[in-house]
């Protein structure tokens, strides 16, 4: 089974030219039923905090999820901006959709557990409260969204609830790249796992971005990196490899904390 990357632009409040531009790139991309689609944070209208204009209140990214992941036989973790209630904040959310039984279907709608403050997140977001997880052909999988990956103990925490595959989905600016790269090794060295940091290309009316998706194996080892431009990286995922290394030098069992 392989993962695929999606390192893409976006277009800026614009939920139908992103699903569009999303599908033209897919069509490029040689990907097989069974397979994880990871797309960036907010691939659906890019990170705004104008919650009335960019929340996915009608479902329509809901339901494009639904329907490519139908299509094309596989599962996608995507991220959408959701507001439940008629309060003033809503929620960013790394929602999960692929095969359940007989249909497609929601799998896993993990809500950000770290807006992020500086860029003004917590203006119209509030914060998650729940570490989840899901599973992908055998292996389990923890969501993550962005700032989350700052956090260790997010990942501890997934870790300890059997996650053997990180993902997180992201606009990391590029006047904090390095950290982006640093951070996501670390959390593939400390958790003896599979990372896989999506991040975007492009700008927007704030922000310039530098991409920089990488696929990390559970010692830490580069599977496939991107650079500054739009591509999709294609990496396989061997469920083994993670238990194999965590049997050989069991470090999470000397856990104290």
């Amino acid at each position: 089974m392989h993962a695929h990357l999606i390192q893409m632009d976006i277009t800026w409040e614009d939920r139908e030219a992103n699903h569009a531009h999303l599908e033209r790139l897919l069509d490029h991309a040689d990907i097989s039923p069974g397979d994880l689609v990871v797309l960036p944070e907010m691939f659906d209208v890019g990170f705004s905090i104008n919650i009335d204009k960019t929340r996915d209140k009608d479902g329509a990214t809901l339901r494009f999820l639904l329907r490519l992941a139908d299509d094309l036989g596989v599962t996608i973790q995507g991220s959408r901006a959701v507001r439940d209630c008629d309060c003033s904040h809503g929620e960013n959310r790394a929602t999960v959709v692929g095969p359940s039984e007989s249909e497609t279907t929601l799998l896993c709608d993990y809500a950000k557990i770290h807006p992020f403050g500086y860029g003004r997140e917590t203006e119209a977001f509030v914060g998650g409260s729940e570490v989840k997880t899901y599973a992908w052909g055998g292996i389990t999988v923890c969501p993550a969204v962005c700032y989350d990956l700052r956090f260790p103990e997010l990942f501890r925490a997934g870790a300890a609830a059997g996650a053997e595959c990180f993902v997180i989905g992201a606009n990391w600016p590029m006047a904090r790249q390095s950290h982006w790269r640093a951070l996501l090794v670390a959390r593939a060295i400390e958790n003896q796992a599979f990372v896989f940091g999506v991040n975007r290309v492009g700008n927007d009316p704030f922000i310039q971005y530098a991409g920089g998706s990488i696929a990390l194996g559970p010692k830490g080892e580069v599977l496939a990196e991107a650079g500054a431009d739009e591509r999709i990286l294609t990496v396989p995922v061997d469920p083994d490899s993670v238990r194999a290394w965590r049997k050989e030098f069991p470090a999470l069992a000397d856990r104290r904390l």
